[in-house]
């Protein structure tokens, strides 16, 4: 997929998916495992979470991929994988079914901290490169860099997804501050990140997790006035709280949609959801993006 068809794609506001984690820890991953080994294990679980994306409406759907990055896979002595792993989750995503949509190669942070020398902006440009190429060759249409938090990091990473030819889409966690400013933990605010992204060749800018919907709306007109280009939201259900020992998302799919057509009238074009949401929220949203297109 080129940009301007991505971008053609995305003309009118669509769905994207909800998060992959709480579905994943539904279907039965054991928490503290990785979730990118399914792909090679339990790969129908995979496909049945995303067609039941699709089945809800869903018009991009992300790839099984988050943490399949070398970096990442290396603490589990999975690095030799790291092609297959990626390869095979696109290819899941893909060949998933359940409706129309297209593929986004996921990709997250690597965990390494470029400002203290763990790791070079050189090497992280490689490693993303390597992902992405990976997940081109699965057939995802579009790349997605998520839940990133430092812009040096994601700049690197930005330069080699770019190299694939694919669109890429950007977004970062940000945080409301005392002061009212959205930033990430790493001090970066919206002001600041856009315009990098911009010169660098960002199909899409936005944010998730973080924050609930409710905080993240008006982080979105912020980022909707700063770039000229089309901007992606998917946010967590609520704050979180701990619940019989278990950290749970309490906002229901009614409530995180009744703020869908906020995000719409701010200019968001992409909406989906992070934590704690799943298929409800996402027939939620489908029902407000169909309100506001009458």
């Amino acid at each position: 997929m080129t940009n301007q068809e991505f971008l053609d794609f995305i003309k009118n506001p669509v769905a994207a998916d909800g998060a992959w984690g709480t579905e994943l820890l539904k279907a039965g991953l054991d928490q503290g495992d990785a979730p990118e080994v399914w792909n090679l294990e339990n790969p129908g679980k995979i496909q049945e979470i995303a067609a039941s994306y699709a089945r809800a409406g869903s018009r991009i759907i992300l790839t099984n991929t988050f943490g399949a990055n070398s970096l990442k896979l290396q603490h589990r002595g999975m690095e030799e994988k790291m092609a297959l792993i990626n390869r095979e989750g696109a290819r899941l995503t893909r060949e998933a079914g359940g409706g129309s949509y297209i593929t986004a190669g996921d990709m997250g942070p690597t965990g390494r901290m470029v400002f203290m020398d763990e790791v070079s902006e050189e090497e992280v440009e490689e490693v993303f490169f390597s992902q992405s190429e990976a997940l081109k060759e699965g057939g995802a249409d579009i790349l997605l860099l998520e839940t990133f938090t430092d812009l040096i990091e994601l700049t690197a990473a930005l330069k080699g997804a770019y190299r694939t030819g694919l669109p890429v889409v950007c977004t970062l966690t940000y945080d409301l501050m005392p002061d009212g400013s959205f930033r990430t933990v790493m001090g970066h605010a919206p002001e600041e990140v856009i315009p990098v992204l911009e010169e660098h060749g960002a199909a899409a800018v936005g944010a998730n997790c973080g924050a609930g919907i409710d905080q993240y709306v008006e982080l979105a007109s912020r980022i909707c006035s700063l770039s000229r280009l089309p901007v992606w939201i998917k946010a967590n259900a609520g704050l979180p709280v701990l619940k019989n020992n278990k950290v749970v998302y309490p906002m229901g799919a009614d409530e995180y949609a009744s703020h869908v057509k906020a995000l719409l009238k701010a200019g968001v074009v992409v909406v989906g959801g992070c934590c704690g949401t799943g298929p409800e929220h996402i027939r939620g949203i489908v029902g407000e993006i169909e309100k506001y297109r009458i």
